[in-house]
């Protein structure tokens, strides 16, 4: 069977595609190349806003209509969330955010005896993290490990809680054996993902922390290094960084959940923070992390927020000082409380305060590159650009190219010689 794959989404559909994938190949499918016949299309989908259902529903469509013939299997939020909707489309096979073995399953009996498979089950009876294998199926460099799933944070915009379910992590000792095996597979650095990771083992006998599970990865890694996927604020202790700085390993990047700069917006959302405590928890990082890179997301023109909201935030993002934001336009998600809120914002005001907070965070994102000129960062060599410039991450998270034809999979240490736009360009020490 020749399979296409297609995601959108959290890194953790990205993980469970390349999960999906790895298990494809296990069983000697092959992926097609561009122009290739499929037999089978998968689409993992995404349904964190209402946008991101409509850009689901479109790709299903566009991908059904260059495969003609194809078995067209779903799965992911979206699907878990609008079965209906997406059997009427034209999908074969609909799977949710669960269960990926059976919808591997259902696939095959798809494309061998014409079998069409509808199966939704209830996330919030799922009771175990279902363990599937890590790494990526191309390249030797960064590897994905899902050590958590589900969320119970239920804020006031988002859907996840319903369509992935209750709190499941890994346990420890099998964090600790994907550790192992990335390592021996010659990974040069692991990406712990979730959906909501500083609730890592809160359902685990002992309830291990997360910074359990990071030291565990951490004495398992070899020569890998560590990055983390997005944190909740209320994550970041004393105890935590003070562990976190101890094991040496771990990339010097933080992707805070910050949504807002303002305490009434965070209020309305249901966070569990207010704007003193998230900065404390910046400066905190700074301390314990010199030059660290701290990341955010914002959601702009959320209902009820007023302009004088909005310049707090303009303000409050400023003092951060972040390194880089992904700034969203709020966007309502039929479900959840705040698609009932009143005062919601126009379509233009949301775009417009998106563009403002974007300006601002392109100006942070410069300030921070700037400021790596003249220092030497570690960087993870990925790619090669051209026939004799590679580029890679450092472990702040900044994109660096260097001459050289033969870095991919390597770290080395990178004297920063200057910025072009938002590049950075160096030699090695």
């Amino acid at each position: 069977m020749q399979y296409i794959i297609s995601t959108l989404g959290c890194k953790v559909n990205q993980y469970e595609s390349q999960a999906i994938e790895n298990l494809l190949m296990e069983r000697g499918h092959i992926c097609a190349v561009p122009g290739e016949h499929a037999d089978a299309v998968i689409v993992n989908t995404c349904a964190v806003t209402g946008e991101s259902g409509r850009k689901s529903r479109q790709l299903i469509r566009r991908l059904m209509d260059e495969n003609p013939g194809a078995v067209i299997a779903v799965c992911g939020c979206y699907s878990q969330l609008s079965p209906d909707e997406v059997s009427a489309i034209g999908a074969d096979v609909v799977f949710g955010s669960g269960d990926k073995v059976k919808f591997i399953d259902a696939i095959e009996r798809a494309v061998s005896e014409g079998e069409k498979t509808s199966s939704i089950d209830d996330p919030f009876k799922r009771k175990l993290l279902e363990i599937l294998p890590a790494g990526a199926v191309s390249g030797r460099t960064r590897a994905m490990l899902k050590i958590q799933d589900g969320c119970a944070n239920f804020c006031s915009y988002c859907i996840i809680p319903y369509t992935r379910g209750r709190l499941r992590s890994l346990p420890l000792k099998d964090a600790s054996e994907e550790t192992q095996r990335l390592r021996d597979s010659g990974f040069k650095e692991v990406v712990l993902t979730g959906i909501e990771i500083a609730s890592y083992g809160a359902d685990l006998p002992g309830r291990p922390s997360l910074a359990d599970v990071i030291c565990e990865v951490a004495s398992n890694a070899g020569d890998m290094r560590i990055r983390l996927g997005s944190l909740e604020p209320t994550v970041i202790t004393e105890a935590f960084c003070r562990r976190l700085a101890e094991t040496e390993k771990l990339c010097r990047h933080f992707h805070l959940s910050l949504q807002s700069g303002c305490d009434r917006t965070l209020k309305a959302m249901n966070r569990k923070y207010d704007t003193a405590e998230f900065y404390e928890k910046v400066l905190m990082l700074r301390d314990y992390f010199p030059n660290c890179g701290i990341t955010c997301d914002l959601i702009t023109g959320f209902p009820g927020e007023t302009d004088t909201d909005h310049q707090d935030t303009l303000e409050f993002i400023k003092k951060c000082a972040f390194s880089a934001m992904h700034v969203f336009p709020y966007s309502r998600r039929p479900g959840t409380p705040a698609d009932k809120m009143p005062e919601q914002c126009t379509n233009a005001v949301k775009a417009a305060r998106a563009k403002e907070a974007s300006a601002v965070a392109e100006k942070m994102k410069k300030a921070f590159l700037d400021a790596q000129i003249g220092r030497s960062l570690p960087v993870l060599f990925e790619s090669r650009e051209s026939d004799n410039v590679c580029s890679g991450h450092s472990d702040n998270y900044l994109l660096v190219c260097v001459e050289g034809s033969h870095l991919k999979g390597e770290i080395r240490q990178v004297r920063i010689m200057q910025r072009k736009d938002e590049i950075l360009y160096g030699v090695i020490d």
